[in-house]
C-alpha cells in the first residue's frame, strides 16, 4: 500500500477504504509516514471531505493508536460529557458531581486550556493539593466509592491525534468536521464509557460559529459513537456570550460552588440541567422528561450534589477547606471597574475577545509552556439584554498589579457593543441531537 495513491485517491474526492484509513494513522505513529505526506493527506481530506464511514474509519484507527481506558471494574452506568470549548464554561464542574448525585459513575477524562478557552484541569488545580494524576486503579476505586473521579490525558491516550492535530494548527486544516469530530471522539472512545453526553458550542466563541455548522459535527459525533456502541447525545448551546458571570480559573470554581449550592447564575444552571437530562435519557429513554428534570433539581436542591464535590475534592489530593470557604481559593491582589463610557443596552459581548483578553491577563496560556495565575480574570456584571448607563461598572477586572493589565483592559471594553435600542436576551439551548 502507497500513501501516494492514498493521497491521490481522496485528492481526487473518491471514498476511501478502510484499510488505507488505517495504513495512513498507523504508518503516521510509527513514524514511516512523514509530516510532508500526512499534512497533504490532510489537505486532501480538508478540501474533499469524508462520508460518515470514512470518518468512523479515521476515528477508529486514531484511538487504536494508544491506550484504551477500561471501566469494567465500575459497577453501574457510566458517562463521560465532552465541550467543544468556551469562554467562562464550568459546566463540568458543576455537572459531574450532579450526575454523580443521581447515582451514575462519572469517569471523567478532561484536559487543559489554550488560547481563548479554558481547561478543566487548569480550573480545579486552583485548589490547592487537587490532581488529576490518578492510576487506573485509584481511578476506578474513586468512581465506585464516590461516583466521580477526574484524570488528564495522558501521552500514551490517542497520540495519533497529538501528532495529527500539530500538524493540522500549522497546515490550515484545522475547521474540518471530519477532523474536528475524529479528534474529538477518539480520545472519548478511549475511554469506555457506556454514554457521552456532549456540549457542541455555537457562536463567537466556538469552533463552530453558526448553528447549520454545529448540527453538522453534532450529528457527525453522535452517530461516531452510536456505531462504536455507545449512548450519545449532543446539546447545542449558545457561545455568543460567555458562559455565566465568572471568566477565569478560581473565580469559575467560585462560581461552580455557588452553583452546586444552589446558588449559580441562571444560564450555567440551565445548561447543567439540560445536559444531565440528557444523561439521564441515555441511562433509560423510558424515563419522562418531567421526571428526569425533577431529579436534577433535586440533586442540587438536597446539597447531594455539593456533597460529593467536597468528596471528590478530597479524594483528589484537594483541601475540602477551601471549597467549603471559598473565599480562601486564589484571589486577584487588585480588582479594577470596567465603565461603561455611553448609556445604552448590551447588544453582544463577543465572546472570543473577551477569553483573549482573559488570557493577556493571565487566566489562559498563549502557548503550551505558559505558567496560568489562578487568580486573575473577570466578573461580568452586564450580560446582553441588560441596561447600562454611562458610567456604570459592566465588569470588574481582577488583576495581578505587577503586570501591564491595560491592553487586555482595553479588549474587554471593545468585546462589549452596545444598542440604543432594548435587545433580547439570547436563547441559551438551541437544538438537540440523540
Amino acid at each position: 500500500m502507497r500513501a501516494y495513491e492514498i493521497i491521490k485517491r481522496k485528492r481526487d474526492g473518491l471514498k476511501l477504504q478502510e484499510a488505507e484509513v488505517r495504513y495512513v494513522i498507523d504508518a503516521f505513529v510509527a513514524g514511516t509516514l512523514p509530516d510532508y505526506q500526512m499534512a497533504a493527506f490532510l489537505m486532501a481530506v480538508f478540501l474533499r471531505g469524508m462520508d460518515e464511514q470514512e470518518t468512523f474509519w479515521l476515528t477508529d484507527a486514531m484511538r487504536l493508536s494508544g491506550d484504551q481506558v477500561e471501566l469494567r471494574g465500575i459497577e453501574g452506568f457510566t458517562v463521560d460529557k465532552h465541550s467543544t470549548g468556551g469562554v467562562g464554561d464550568k459546566t463540568s464542574l458543576v455537572l459531574g458531581p450532579v450526575l454523580a448525585a443521581l447515582g451514575l459513575k462519572v469517569a471523567k477524562l478532561s484536559g487543559r486550556g489554550l488560547g481563548h478557552t479554558g481547561g478543566t484541569i487548569d480550573k480545579l488545580e486552583s485548589i490547592a493539593g487537587f490532581s488529576c494524576d490518578l492510576s487506573p486503579a485509584a481511578f476506578v476505586e474513586a468512581v465506585n466509592r464516590i461516583g466521580i473521579a477526574i484524570i488528564g490525558q495522558t501521552p500514551t491516550l490517542v497520540p495519533a491525534d497529538k501528532k495529527i492535530y500539530a500538524l493540522r494548527d500549522v497546515t490550515a486544516t484545522v475547521d474540518s468536521i471530519p477532523l474536528i469530530a475524529a479528534s474529538i471522539m477518539s480520545k472519548k472512545l478511549a475511554v469506555q464509557n457506556k454514554a457521552l453526553i456532549l456540549d457542541v458550542k455555537v457562536g463567537s466563541g466556538a469552533f463552530m460559529k453558526t448553528l447549520a455548522e454545529a448540527r453538522e459535527l453534532a450529528r457527525l459525533m453522535v452517530k461516531i459513537g452510536k456505531q462504536a456502541g455507545r449512548q450519545v447525545a449532543a446539546v447545542l448551546s449558545n457561545m455568543d456570550e460567555p458562559l455565566g458571570r465568572m471568566i477565569g480559573n478560581a473565580l469559575e470554581v467560585k462560581e461552580a460552588i455557588a452553583t452546586l449550592r444552589g446558588e449559580g447564575p441562571a444560564d450555567l444552571v440551565a445548561l447543567v440541567k439540560a445536559l444531565a437530562q440528557e444523561a439521564l435519557l441515555a441511562q433509560d429513554r423510558r424515563l419522562p422528561q418531567a421526571e428526569a428534570a425533577s431529579r436534577v433539581e433535586q440533586a442540587i436542591r438536597s446539597g447531594k450534589a455539593w456533597e460529593v464535590f467536597v468528596a471528590m475534592v478530597r479524594n483528589q489530593g484537594g483541601d475540602p477547606a477551601l471549597v467549603e470557604n471559598p473565599a480562601r481559593l486564589p484571589t486577584a491582589k487588585a480588582v479594577l471597574p470596567l465603565v461603561a463610557d455611553r448609556s445604552g443596552y448590551v447588544a453582544r459581548i463577543e465572546c472570543e475577545e473577551v477569553g483573549l483578553a482573559a488570557m493577556m491577563l493571565g487566566a489562559g496560556r498563549e502557548t503550551k509552556e505558559a505558567v496560568i495565575d489562578p487568580a486573575v480574570g473577570f466578573h461580568l456584571l452586564k450580560k446582553v439584554g441588560d441596561a447600562v448607563q454611562a458610567g456604570e461598572v459592566l465588569a470588574e477586572v481582577h488583576v495581578d498589579p505587577a503586570r501591564d493589565n491595560a491592553a487586555a483592559m482595553r479588549r474587554l471594553q471593545a468585546a462589549y457593543r452596545l444598542s440604543d435600542q432594548p435587545v433580547a436576551a439570547q436563547p441559551l439551548i438551541l437544538d438537540i441531537v440523540s
